[in-house]
């Protein structure tokens, strides 16, 4: 009997430590989370320079109404498609300034850190913008109502045309997509 009460006791002791474990990564991720928040509406020049937006912020720059052909790529550090896409885009907005071609690099990070760690290392040109907004059911219909969520997506428009893409681009396709807003 006192050995199942031993090996009772040691299972309740090795439960609660593995808990106690499990709830440090939780509160370290509410941390996390909580920082990234603070970070959206008190962001200061020595935590990051890109804007950090909720959607409402954010949704104006779905809806330029110029004659600029606007180039929205939702993206993220942690997805391997979209870093490996990220040279075509910073190549067009380059190359196709001339043309009135505008990039938009929308990072959906979650950790604020590492964003900007990978942007310093990187030095991307386009303009970048980080879409911190945890109800992604409600603002991802309002990007396109064909995306089901996954990234690398991207949307181009004109003030008289639009189209959405889900998955990645070569940059010849990409270039290809640019072309038919151009003409």
């Amino acid at each position: 009997m006192k050995k199942v009460s031993y090996i009772l006791l040691l299972i309740i002791l090795i439960s609660c430590k593995s808990e106690t474990k499990s709830s440090k990564v939780v509160a370290e991720h509410v941390d996390e989370t909580e920082k990234v928040k603070t970070n959206s509406t008190t962001k200061t020049a020595s935590q990051t320079d890109i804007p950090v937006l909720n959607f409402e912020q954010f949704e104006k720059y779905l809806n330029i109404e110029d004659d600029n052909i606007h180039v929205v790529n939702f993206w993220a550090t942690w997805c391997a498609p979209c870093v490996k896409e990220l040279p075509y885009f910073e190549a067009v907005n380059k190359e196709y300034k001339d043309k009135n071609v505008k990039v938009l690099l929308v990072s959906l990070d979650f950790n604020l850190k590492k964003l900007n760690a990978y942007l310093a290392k990187n030095k991307l040109q386009s303009e970048q913008v980080l879409l911190d907004d945890p109800d992604q059911n409600a603002w991802i219909p309002k990007v396109s109502e064909e995306w089901s969520g996954a990234i690398p997506a991207t949307v181009i428009y004109t003030k008289n045309k639009r189209k959405f893409y889900e998955g990645s681009f070569t940059k010849e396709e990409l270039e290809t997509e640019i072309q038919k807003f151009i003409k």
